[in-house]
């Protein structure tokens, strides 16, 4: 490790981690109870705040795998960008916010399950609301632990079980001993990192490219060279818009890129349990609304520039990339496309730092039914016995990684930030970049590590013995329970790389939507739910949910592979209607579950006047 990084790199790293040990400490010094370690002691600063909500909110997910997608898929990733700050911000903040925070305040509730449990007055919404973010938290968990992990190995060279379980280590430690407060404290700093971090590289990679006009003009040139599976969802370009309708495959990628990427993590981010909580810690309605400004900006920065990175580094590998180095050879290799889906390919191995150990891994050009859909990359050699590489193709080419457990190649699109990142990009960003994306992981586990721990702690433990008040006990049940949620997130980021990213972290989102949203909205603005509205609003949206990702979810159901034993070979129950295996979840499941909200509710008696005059007092 320490061959392949310089001093600089060293010194630049431990500073960052003495700066995050130091507020971590800082987050524990200032801990004196229960409730300062289970919500910050509510008087959390709006800047701190808002840099906190944006950092835990925008993840290594969103700068390395949602960009790996818009460079296969192109910029209409920037709806997502829109709606993450119309949605996530602006009605997040100015309509949910202020009730939320108020309504946490009068009932003296320190998470999201158990704000939701104590306004309908349901010890099982609450522990069943803690046992849902406990059981599935760990994928969306994964999910930022792969990114992170991913670049770290491809930048510092060390393999990627060494890479994943450093990085965990680190996150965990201050999470354990400082709680809320050092969550929030490192995450202002981790955001501010992101913010410069991300500038710098949007910057960068259009001065890389010729500049805005060119780069754009560029990109749009290259259409034809977006690969042929990509073309036939009905993209024409990495610049065009999906086309649009339903009944065809033609209509893929319109149903991919705004029902899963736009919609599920888009309308998901209102029902986000880490993001919700931070809204109970500001004192009043006021820090909220002086948040929104930094909020607004953080998302069309970070998000809005990974997608816009990812996009034009189509145009740096088609026309600048060269990799220099010694062929170690060239293999024909069954490439996995997707779960069920395979294309030979050849690949040649590149030894470019000279070790006798090959580094780089190129798509040199597809076989059979798959050489109309990869660009061939051009190869000369030089008099010196070496090879220069010029990919003469698309970002497609360096999505390349090696699975060791399941010994196959895999197209990876989480592969193509770091890639970009250590081709195109000085040294010295490397290192800048490097701690961009630690903050932009470390922000995000810690949070997701610590309402991991609060929902078995407060919201099982303390909720099934009918404690209400948070102890000194309560406090190392949370620990105990952390330990165990970080377990389970790294089995999963060990066992699933590929390809996985952005698709666990929309399945997540989608599954807070489809549970918690309705009964959400429900317990801040109709005083006519019930709780029997309530329990089963969030039953039925789990229940469709996952049932869809099982059954009729191609990709999601492809690799479950329930569908394929019990059909012998489909990987949707519905495989033979075009564009219903792409559809996301969250377009069957929240409507679903809203509609069953509102009918048992109806149907079933109202809450006690005296408790909702209490949860919906003016002025309080």
């Amino acid at each position: 490790m320490l061959a392949s990084v310089g001093l600089l790199d060293v010194i630049v790293i431990l500073i960052y981690f003495f700066a995050m040990g130091y507020l971590g400490w800082l987050g524990y010094k200032r801990t004196h109870s229960a409730s300062d370690y289970l919500l910050a002691g509510r008087k959390a600063h709006p800047l701190v705040m808002a840099l906190s909500y944006g950092s835990t909110f925008i993840s290594t997910s969103a700068i390395v795998g949602f960009g790996g997608v818009a460079a296969m898929y192109g910029m209409s990733l920037l709806w997502l960008t829109f709606l993450n700050i119309f949605v996530g911000i602006f009605i997040a903040f100015i309509f949910l916010g202020g009730p939320t925070q108020r309504l946490g305040h009068i009932l003296d509730a320190h998470t999201f399950p158990e704000l939701l449990g104590r306004r309908f007055q349901s010890r099982f919404v609450q522990v069943f609301c803690g046992i849902v973010i406990f059981v599935f938290m760990p994928l969306y968990a994964a999910a930022v632990l792969i990114g992170g992990s991913e670049f770290l190995c491809a930048a510092l060279n060390v393999d990627y079980s060494t890479a994943l379980y450093v990085f965990t280590i680190i996150v965990a430690a201050y999470v354990l001993i400082g709680g809320l407060k050092s969550v929030m404290y490192t995450d202002a700093l981790q955001g501010a990192i992101m913010i410069v971090g991300m500038a710098v590289l949007l910057v960068w990679a259009y001065w890389q490219v010729g500049g805005v006009t060119a780069g754009h003009q560029a990109l749009a040139s290259m259409s034809d060279l977006m690969p042929q599976g990509i073309r036939n969802q009905g993209l024409s370009g990495w610049l065009s818009t999906p086309n649009y309708g339903f009944g065809d495959r033609k209509f893929d990628g319109w149903w991919t890129i705004f029902s899963t990427i736009t919609l599920g993590v888009g309308i998901g981010v209102l029902a986000q349990p880490q993001l919700v909580v931070r809204f109970m810690t500001v004192k009043s309605k006021k820090e909220l609304n002086r948040a929104v400004p930094m909020g607004a900006l953080f998302i069309l920065l970070l998000p809005g520039t990974a997608y816009v990175v990812g996009s034009v580094s189509n145009v740096y590998f088609h026309n600048k990339e060269i990799v220099r180095g010694v062929s170690t050879g060239v293999s024909l290799e069954n490439v996995v496309l997707a779960p069920g889906k395979t294309a030979q390919c050849r690949v040649m191995h590149v030894d470019t730092t000279g070790d006798g150990a090959a580094d780089t891994h190129l798509i040199l050009e597809g076989m059979g039914p798959a050489a109309g859909s990869m660009p061939k990359a051009d190869v000369v050699e030089t008099a010196d016995g070496r090879v220069e590489v010029k990919t003469n193709a698309i970002s497609f080419t360096r999505s390349l990684s090696y699975d060791k457990k399941k010994q196959s190649w895999v197209l990876n699109p989480d592969a193509i930030i770091p890639a970009f990142i250590l081709s195109a990009m000085p040294r010295w960003f490397g290192v800048v970049f490097m701690l961009t994306l630690l903050a932009a992981a470390m922000s995000t586990l810690s949070s997701q590590f610590h309402v991991m721990g609060t929902s078995i702690g407060r919201d099982f433990y303390q909720a099934v013995r009918g404690q209400t008040e948070p102890t000194a006990r309560t406090v190392f049940i949370v620990r105990v329970a952390m330990l165990f949620g970080i377990a389970a997130s790294v089995i999963v980021a060990y066992h699933i790389r590929g390809d996985i990213i952005a698709r666990a972290t929309a399945l997540f989102f989608a599954l807070c939507s489809t549970i918690f949203l309705p009964t959400f909205l429900g317990a801040l603005f109709w005083k006519r739910m019930t709780t029997a509205g309530a329990v089963a609003s969030m039953v039925v949206g789990g229940v469709v949910d996952i049932g869809w990702l099982l059954l009729v979810k191609e990709k999601e159901a492809g690799a479950v592979g329930l569908v394929q034993m019990l059909t012998g070979g489909k990987t949707s129950i519905l495989a033979g209607y075009p564009n219903w295996p792409v559809v996301d979840s969250l377009v069957i499941a929240l409507p679903a579950s809203i509609l069953t909200a509102v009918i048992v509710s109806l149907l079933t008696k109202p809450p006690a006047q005296s408790h909702l005059e209490r949860c919906f007092a003016k002025g309080s």
